[in-house]
């Protein structure tokens, strides 16, 4: 296996301390005590209540994301989408491939490989990477609303690389 250098600027402060890359500060943190806080919130509330909150919080922050990063960058539509996808890849949470978009219509199919859940969870059958769901409906709300179109979309994960037969991780996102 090869490796390179990250490919996100990363700057930190010289008197806070705080990352920041783009616009935006950020945490960086090993996967494995992310990953165990996740684990031990679910145990506590349970994966369904978990997901419900993590939805709600996700489609939130990556809307937020999104329009940040393409203020910054002056990013239009699928521009925004796509560099999005890139950062959470470049990110280490997996790589984020997108097989379907249509922006005007609020769909778009993105697969999941080497989730950074699905290595910690390892295969248990049943859908782990969760966490992701809401991102993709708020990215992709964010990019609609962009271009000006009032579509309003939901996202579901269709199937986890942690599922027995299944090498990667699927969400699905359509309208409202």
């Amino acid at each position: 296996m090869s490796t390179h250098a990250p490919e996100m600027p990363i700057e930190v402060n010289d008197e806070t301390g705080v990352w920041t890359t783009d616009a935006l500060p950020m945490l960086y943190v090993p996967r494995h005590f992310f990953v165990n806080n996740h684990m031990g919130i679910e145990e506590e509330i349970g994966a369904e209540r978990y997901a419900d909150i993590l939805y709600k919080a996700g489609h939130k922050s990556a809307f937020y994301w999104c329009e940040k990063e393409a203020e910054l960058h002056g990013f239009k539509g699928e521009e925004i989408w796509h560099h999005y996808l890139k950062r959470l890849s470049q990110r280490g949470w997996g790589i984020f491939v997108t097989e379907e978009l249509d922006v005007e219509k609020g769909t778009a199919k993105v697969r999941l490989e080497n989730s950074c859940f699905v290595y910690q969870y390892g295969k248990v059958n049943r859908k782990v990477d969760y966490m992701f769901t809401g991102w993709f409906a708020g990215a992709l709300d964010q990019v609609a609303g962009n271009l000006g179109f009032a579509v309003r979309t939901k996202a579901v994960q269709t199937q986890s690389g942690a599922e027995d037969g299944c090498d990667v991780g699927y969400f699905e996102v359509t309208p409202l």
